[in-house]
Parts: C-alpha cells; sequence; structure tokens
C-alpha cells in the first residue's frame, strides 16, 4: 500500500508537514481566490451572482448555478438562499470550508481550514470571527518551526447559530443548532444545541427556549 500524502494525512487529523509542494501549491491557489473575491467584492462593482461565483471558486464547489434570469431583480431573487459573504476573507485552502444555504459572514472573517469547517444554514457571523482548525504540536522539539510538523480537528457550527464579532473557534468544536455565541468569547469546548455561551474560555450561560427545538 502507498504511503499516504501528507494532503491526505492533513484531512485525516494526522501529523503532516504543511511545507510541502503540494500543500504550498493549494495555499497559493486559495491565497489567489480569496484575493480576487476581496478585490471585487471591494470595489462595489460587482453582481451578487458574480460574487457567488468568486466565492465559489474560492471555496472549489462545482455545482453550476441556474442560469441567469432576464433582469437583475428577478436573478437576485434566484440566488437568494445562496451565502452572503462580506470581504475581506481569509482562507488557507478553501475547499475545506462547506457553508450552508442563507449563512451571513461579515467582515475579517479567518478560517484555518486545515480540516474541514462546516457552517450550517442560516448561521450568522459577526465581523472578525475566526475558526481555527489547524494546530501545532506542544513540545517546541518536534513543532519545530516550519519544518516540524502540523495537525488538525474539524470544526462544525450548526444550523441557526449567531457567533458575535470577534469570536474565535478553536480545533475540535462542535457548536450545536440555535446556539448564540457572545462577543469575543473562545471556544474551546463543544456547546450544546439552543444553548448561550460567552467568554475566554467560553462558558455556557443558558439555555435557549424555542420553538425551534422540537423540530430538532
Amino acid at each position: 500500500m502507498a504511503e499516504p500524502t501528507e494532503k491526505e494525512k492533513m484531512l485525516r487529523g494526522e501529523l503532516y508537514r504543511a511545507f510541502t509542494p503540494e500543500l504550498m501549491a493549494a495555499r497559493a491557489r486559495c491565497e489567489q481566490a480569496y484575493r480576487r473575491f476581496n478585490s471585487a467584492s471591494l470595489n462595489g462593482e460587482i453582481s451578487r451572482r458574480r460574487q457567488i461565483e468568486l466565492w465559489r471558486d474560492l471555496v472549489q464547489d462545482t455545482r453550476p448555478l441556474p442560469p441567469p434570469a432576464e433582469d437583475q431583480e428577478a436573478d437576485d431573487a434566484l440566488l437568494r438562499n445562496e451565502p452572503w459573504v462580506q470581504a475581506p476573507v481569509i482562507m488557507d485552502y478553501g475547499f475545506n470550508v462547506r457553508v450552508g444555504e442563507g449563512v451571513f459572514i461579515n467582515v475579517n472573517c479567518v478560517c484555518i481550514d486545515t480540516c474541514l469547517i462546516t457552517i450550517g444554514a442560516r448561521t450568522m457571523f459577526g465581523p472578525n470571527v475566526h475558526l481555527y482548525s489547524g494546530t501545532h504540536p506542544v513540545d517546541p522539539a518536534v513543532r519545530n518551526g516550519t519544518l516540524g510538523p502540523e495537525t488538525g480537528k474539524e470544526i462544525h457550527i450548526g444550523e441557526d447559530c449567531w457567533l458575535g464579532g470577534n469570536v474565535t473557534v478553536l480545533p475540535g468544536v462542535t457548536i450545536g443548532r440555535g446556539c448564540t455565541i457572545g462577543a469575543g468569547s473562545v471556544v474551546t469546548k463543544d456547546v450544546p444545541a439552543f444553548h448561550v455561551a460567552a467568554g475566554n474560555p467560553a462558558r455556557i450561560i443558558r439555555k435557549i427556549e424555542t420553538s425551534m427545538e422540537e423540530e430538532s
């Protein structure tokens, strides 16, 4: 059996080396893609359709968009369930980010997508939300700067969540459906569905009473 590639080890959450030709090229592709998205979005003269096309290029979503409608208003209506992403945004790879319908991501979102990051439908981010699925060995002798290995753990954010401004989510965290995370929080552990959490590190504040829970 062939030895796994560094990319395969990365995606499995194993120790891998990031400064190899394949992964360096993948990060360079992603940087070019998010620069195109950011530049076009911040320029202000871009259609909703074109912004979604650039977003899909960034996250390597190859699903076809519906054919354009005859006028701008009708075309925007066709795309109403697509994510709304405010530039600028930064990612490492892009292909490890999965965003559901009707998501809103405010400015300055950073996704260190070493491993898979999922964001459920209708979830909303304040500005400066950072999602870090990548991490490093604690032992500096093993870490060894850019010559040493890295690793990661998946991040999953459920549907109908709200993450306030300046929230940071660390590797391996799952935030359940319908949660609210207070501004400035650092989420180091899982948050169960329909709870408010806040602080550094984030702690459960209270349960959210909602009819939505009955549907989960």
